[in-house]
């Protein structure tokens, strides 16, 4: 799979430009309110003094790392404040890399397409392992590609695009194969508040130097615009992640954090509890539909998109700027996220219109 421009911003800009009415059901961007703590946040902040609107620690806010360490159970100085999960993958992914234990980076099929993108720029090579049609990743298939040349493992846990949730014993292997390789699997979890199934396992929860664990507020907070996210380390592994990040990025925007502080502080469970429930019922009226309009589909354990494959009807990027036309609904095509689900759509149920796309689906098929 080679990087060029994300086929995201192709679908959006054809969308954006059609000649009707469009449900946009292409990216992830919550449609959800942030917490009313990180609002209030933001509007105190701006009242501080003059100093505080310099940079901050390179690392990230001391208070914000200490709060993730509590909460995660790990060393503060394990933990780096990223722009977003984006940042927190490229630092693990160039870490793992630039160890000379190998230059192969093992990613699933299908597979978020970031993961390739950033593969490629950072002189990785690809090897893709298919996960089954549920999502799920069988972790023998992993250790089948695995060598001496692997140097990183890269996996999303809820996943983007198949919603499939990866449990103890998946993770535990997967970490296995890592030391077993001298390789690091990168675990990006930044859909962990979103696990429908029970069944979501940190990577954090099983002891090694050879995993990383990334992961954002943009999804579970709904602020994909204030790019806070963080990176948890081996301690071994810190000071060259962070002396990457101090050069490409300097710093992550410290009114952002500490907003994202205020609301981890003043945030009842209760939050992103509601905000599951309103998926799941999202995604019980998006399947209904599908199963009118006769597709197959994976029902997703967690994050919150739906692949579907329609009969007849493949998941090409002319057949998304059909859809568009014809039903009113823009999705994303298969063949964006790896060869397995080339006749496959993935929509994103982050729109208050989910149940009025999945009846124009249904009445279109």
């Amino acid at each position: 799979m080679e990087y060029d421009e994300p086929l995201f911003f192709k679908v959006m800009q054809y969308a954006a430009n059609a000649d009707r009415d469009v449900v946009d059901m292409v990216s992830g961007n919550p449609d959800w309110e942030p917490p009313q703590a990180l609002r209030e946040g933001l509007h105190n902040y701006a009242d501080a003094d003059s100093d505080e609107f310099q940079y901050p620690p390179s690392e990230g806010l001391r208070e914000l790392r200490e709060e993730i360490a509590e909460r995660r159970n790990v060393d503060v100085e394990q933990v780096i404040v990223t722009n977003g999960a984006g940042e927190a993958n490229y630092l693990a992914m160039a870490r793992a890399l630039e160890r000379d234990a190998g230059d192969e980076v093992i990613l699933t099929d299908p597979v978020y397409p970031y993961y390739p993108g950033k593969t490629t720029m950072l002189g990785g090579e690809m090897r893709f392992v298919s996960t089954e049609l549920d999502g799920s990743l069988d972790p023998e298939k992993v250790r089948d590609v695995a060598s001496d040349d692997t140097g990183c493992i890269v996996v999303n846990t809820p996943n983007n695009p198949t919603g499939a949730v990866y449990d103890r014993e998946t993770m535990e292997e997967l970490v296995a194969i890592a030391e077993e390789y001298d390789a690091l699997l990168v675990a990006d979890e930044v859909y962990d508040h979103f696990d429908f199934s029970g069944r979501f396992e940190s990577a954090l929860t099983i002891d090694s130097e050879h995993r990383i664990v990334t992961t954002a507020y943009s999804k579970s907070m709904a602020i994909t615009g204030y790019r806070v996210g963080y990176a948890v380390f081996p301690e071994s592994l810190v000071k060259a992640a962070k002396t990457r990040h101090m050069l490409v990025n300097v710093a992550t925007s410290r009114p952002a954090q500490q907003a994202v502080l205020d609301a981890l502080q003043n945030t009842d469970a209760e939050y992103y509890e509601e905000t599951r429930e309103m998926l799941r019922a999202r995604i019980d009226a998006f399947t209904d539909a599908l199963d009118e309009a006769g597709a197959e589909y994976s029902r997703p354990d967690g994050a919150f998109y739906v692949m579907a494959r329609f009969e007849d009807f493949p998941g090409t990027l002319d057949n998304v700027y059909t859809l568009i036309d014809e039903a009113g609904v823009a999705g994303m095509p298969g063949e964006a996220f790896g060869e397995s689900r080339e006749e496959w759509f993935r929509f994103a149920l982050v729109t208050p219109r989910a149940d009025e796309a999945a009846a124009r689906l249904a009445d279109y098929f």
